[in-house]
């Protein structure tokens, strides 16, 4: 099995298996923003359809690999720790909203009322900088989450679950990439190169997280329930709130919809496949 040569390979230690998964998610962040040395100027319609894939990827991982395993393996049949979690994680992602904009705001220049206002966020006087250091931050908010969940994955110790999860999200993560490149490139980030290192700054974050999440479980195991529950919300908070509606507003609805399923059977099949 796949898991088997994973520990052959990385050992036992669950926080070093973190660090592994927090760099497979990141480098396949960093593939994704590469893209845009090959696609150079994606369609609206190709995006929405490629964050849809992504979008169903979380959905179905939030529930096959964070909030079912959290509520039958690790609290005993108990729904309420992760169920917290997932309030929590949910909360954490609204409140952050109020001071970081919609990341995909840069991506299709479209402002929703109750998004974070610039002026308020940053005390910063150049208006051209002010959506970029937005930007950043805005995307490594959003990727939190996806680094958290994999750590805690690989921190509850099964393997065997932990790996679908990470070739999820690190598959999900790859639309996601050639999305920062984009809305780097919109930002005013004309030298594609630059547009790299955005997409590589948003997806580093990741890999401190992966281990935070892993020696956090290791440490205290009681907190396992509520971290996969955590990481579970706060991914449904970015699904809903966020992914689908930019998906449906620029009349793109059917090839993001079709996207959203194809990325929830690739999830579940791998699941299965792995797991």
């Amino acid at each position: 099995m796949i898991s088997d040569v994973f520990v052959r390979w990385f050992g036992t230690n669950p926080v070093v298996h973190g660090l592994v998964g927090g760099l497979v998610i990141a480098g396949m962040n960093l593939l994704g923003a590469s893209l845009i040395f090959v696609w150079r100027n994606p369609t609206e319609r190709a995006l929405d359809g490629a964050l849809g894939f992504a979008a169903g990827v979380m959905l179905a991982a939030s529930f096959t690999s964070l909030i079912i395993p959290g509520i039958e393996q690790y609290s005993n049949g108990n729904p309420i720790p992760v169920l917290v979690g997932v309030l929590l994680g949910a909360l954490f992602l609204d409140r952050s909203d109020v001071l970081v904009p919609h990341a995909h705001y840069l991506l299709t220049g479209r402002r929703r009322s109750d998004a974070a206002d610039p002026g308020d966020s940053l005390p910063l006087d150049d208006a051209r900088l002010v959506p970029v250091v937005l930007f950043i931050f805005a995307i490594t908010l959003h990727n939190m989450p996806e680094g958290l969940a994999v750590g805690v994955g690989f921190g509850s110790g099964d393997v065997a679950g932990a790996i679908p999860l990470m070739l999820a999200i690190g598959i999900q993560n790859i639309p996601e990439g050639l999305a920062v490149s984009v809305a780097a490139v919109n930002a005013g980030l004309n030298r594609r190169a630059y547009a790299v290192f955005t997409g590589i700054r948003s997806g580093v974050v990741e890999i401190p997280l992966a281990v935070f999440g892993a020696y956090a479980v290791q440490s205290a195991a009681v907190l396992l329930p509520y971290a996969m529950g955590f990481a579970a919300g706060a991914m449904l908070f970015v699904i809903s709130d966020e992914i689908v509606p930019e998906t449906h507003t620029g009349g793109h609805e059917r090839i993001a919809t079709m996207g959203t399923i194809l990325g929830i059977v690739v999830m579940l099949y791998l699941d299965i496949s792995l797991g």
